[in-house]
C-alpha cells in the first residue's frame, strides 16, 4: 500500500509501461499521487532481450525493496566468450561475480526485460491505473494543467504527463522544436530475436567477429531458448531507416547484411521467422538540452538515452525514475523547483554514463578485416591468461555510474 505523504495528491500521467514508467509509478504512488499509466501495446510488454543491472541501478532496486525478487529471475551468464569462425573459444572474460569493484562485460545482475517488466508491474498494479491499448498522441498545456490527447480520440486531464515512452517517444517530439534532432549517433545498428536452443549452447555468451565491421552474438536464458544477435557498422541511409520499415522487410536487410557471415548464421537467420518478437535498432543516445517544459516532463530513455552500449540502460532509466519522482514528492506544490531539481541532480549521473561511450573503442571491438579480428582475439586472450579484466573489474572502486549517489529521499523504502 502506497505510503501517502503528499501535502496535495497530484494527478500525474505516465506515458509509457516499460521499466521507468513503471518504476515512477511505483515512487509516485508512495508518495500519495494518483497515477495512471497509459501503454500503447495491448497487454503487459514483458518481452525483449536480456538486459543487467549494474552500481546506481543495483542501488535503486535495492531500495524498492525488490532485490530479493530480482535475484530469483536473474539469467546464469558465467562470462563472455570471443570465439572464431568455427565456433572456437579464443579468450574468455568472466563475471566480476565478488560482490566489490566494477562489473565486466558480463553483469553479476543479468535478467530478461520481460521478467523485470513483471516484477515492477506486481509491485505497481494495486496502487497506480494502468491502460493498455492506448497512447498519448498530442497534449496542450494550461497554467495548472496538462490536457492529454489519447489514441482513442478521448482526452484527459492531469497535473503533470511524464513521457516514458522510448527512446522514440512521441511526448518528446512534441515538446521539442521542429527540426531539432535529439539523437547523437555512433553509426552502429543492431538486431536480435530468439531461436531454439540446443545442446552447444552454454552459459557462455559467444561473441564472433565477422569482417567488414560485424559480430555475431549468442546468449541462452533458460533451456528453450538462445537469443541472436547481429550487429553491424554501417553510416547509410538505408541502414537507418530500416528500422522503421515493416518486420518483414528489416529480417531481409538483415539476412541479406550477414549471408556470407559463416559460423551459426544459416541456423539464426532460419529462426528470425518463427521468433516470439524481433527488434532492430539504430545505436544512439538522446541528448537534448532541457527534460521539461511546463507540466510536461520526459524520463528514461525518452529523456537521456545512454543506448545499449554504456552498459547503463536500464540502471539510468531506474535511477532516472528515482529522482523524478523523488524531488516531485519532496515539492508537488512547486512543480517547477521539482522539475529544475530533477535535472540538476541527474543531469551529472547521466553525462556520465553517456560519457562511457566511445565510438572509437566501439570501432575497435568490431575490426573489418580477418587480420584486424585476428589481432583483436590475441590481444584479448593475451590479457585474460594475465587476468587483466578480472584484477581491473575487483581493483577498481567505482562502476560504470562513477561516484554519483543515489540522493536519500524521505518517501525511499
Amino acid at each position: 500500500m502506497a505510503n501517502k505523504i503528499a501535502k496535495r495528491p497530484l494527478r500525474i500521467l505516465v506515458a509509457g509501461g516499460g521499466v521507468a514508467g513503471q518504476a515512477l509509478a511505483f515512487w509516485l504512488t508512495r508518495g500519495g499521487h494518483a497515477v495512471t499509466v497509459v501503454e500503447r501495446f495491448p497487454v503487459l510488454r514483458a518481452s525483449g532481450a536480456q538486459v543487467d543491472l549494474r552500481g546506481q541501478g543495483i542501488d535503486a532496486v535495492k531500495r524498492m525493496g525488490l532485490l530479493q525478487e530480482v535475484r530469483g529471475h536473474l539469467v546464469d551468464e558465467a562470462g563472455v566468450a570471443f570465439v572464431d569462425s568455427r565456433g572456437r573459444p579464443k579468450a574468455t572474460i568472466m563475471a566480476n561475480t565478488s560482490g566489490k569493484g566494477r562489473q565486466t562485460l558480463t553483469s553479476e545482475y543479468e535478467i530478461m526485460r520481460g521478467d523485470l517488466v513483471r516484477i515492477l508491474h506486481e509491485a505497481t498494479k494495486g496502487d497506480a491505473e494502468y491502460v493498455f491499448g492506448k497512447s498519448v498522441d498530442g497534449f496542450d498545456q494550461h497554467s495548472d494543467t496538462v490536457t492529454a490527447h489519447f489514441s482513442d480520440g478521448t482526452s484527459g486531464e492531469c497535473d503533470l504527463l511524464i513521457g516514458a515512452d522510448g527512446q522514440g517517444s512521441r511526448t518528446r517530439r512534441a515538446l521539442l522544436p521542429e527540426g531539432v534532432d535529439p539523437f547523437w549517433r555512433v553509426g552502429i545498428h543492431m538486431a536480435y530475436w530468439f531461436v531454439p536452443r540446443i545442446a552447444s549452447d552454454t552459459d557462455i555468451r559467444d561473441t564472433c567477429m565477422v569482417p567488414g565491421g560485424r559480430q555475431i552474438m549468442r546468449r541462452s536464458h533458460n533451456s528453450t531458448e538462445t537469443q541472436v544477435y547481429f550487429v553491424m557498422r554501417e553510416e547509410s541511409a538505408e541502414a537507418s531507416a530500416i528500422h522503421r520499415a515493416p518486420i518483414e522487410q528489416q529480417q531481409k536487410f538483415w539476412a541479406e547484411r550477414f549471408r556470407d557471415a559463416g559460423w551459426q548464421t544459416e541456423r539464426f537467420v532460419e529462426g528470425m521467422e518463427d521468433s516470439p518478437f524481433f527488434y532492430s535498432q539504430e545505436i544512439a543516445q538522446v541528448r537534448i538540452d532541457s527534460w521539461s517544459t511546463g507540466r510536461v516532463v520526459l524520463a528514461g530513455d525518452a529523456a537521456h538515452c545512454a543506448s545499449p552500449y554504456s552498459g547503463m540502460g536500464i540502471s539510468g532509466g531506474l535511477v532516472g525514475a528515482y529522482v523524478l519522482a523523488g524531488e516531485i514528492n519532496r515539492s508537488p506544490g512547486d512543480l517547477p523547483a521539482a522539475l529544475a531539481n530533477y535535472e540538476r541532480v541527474l543531469r551529472p549521473f547521466v553525462d556520465e554514463i553517456q560519457g562511457g561511450v566511445n565510438p572509437r573503442v566501439l570501432r575497435m571491438g568490431m575490426p573489418m578485416n580477418k587480420h584486424a579480428i585476428a589481432a583483436f582475439q590475441d590481444v584479448t586472450a593475451l590479457a585474460c591468461f594475465l587476468r587483466i579484466p578480472d584484477l581491473f573489474a575487483r581493483m577498481s572502486r567505482e562502476d560504470r555510474g562513477g561516484d554519483w549517489q543515489l540522493p536519500a529521499y524521505t518517501d525511499a523504502a
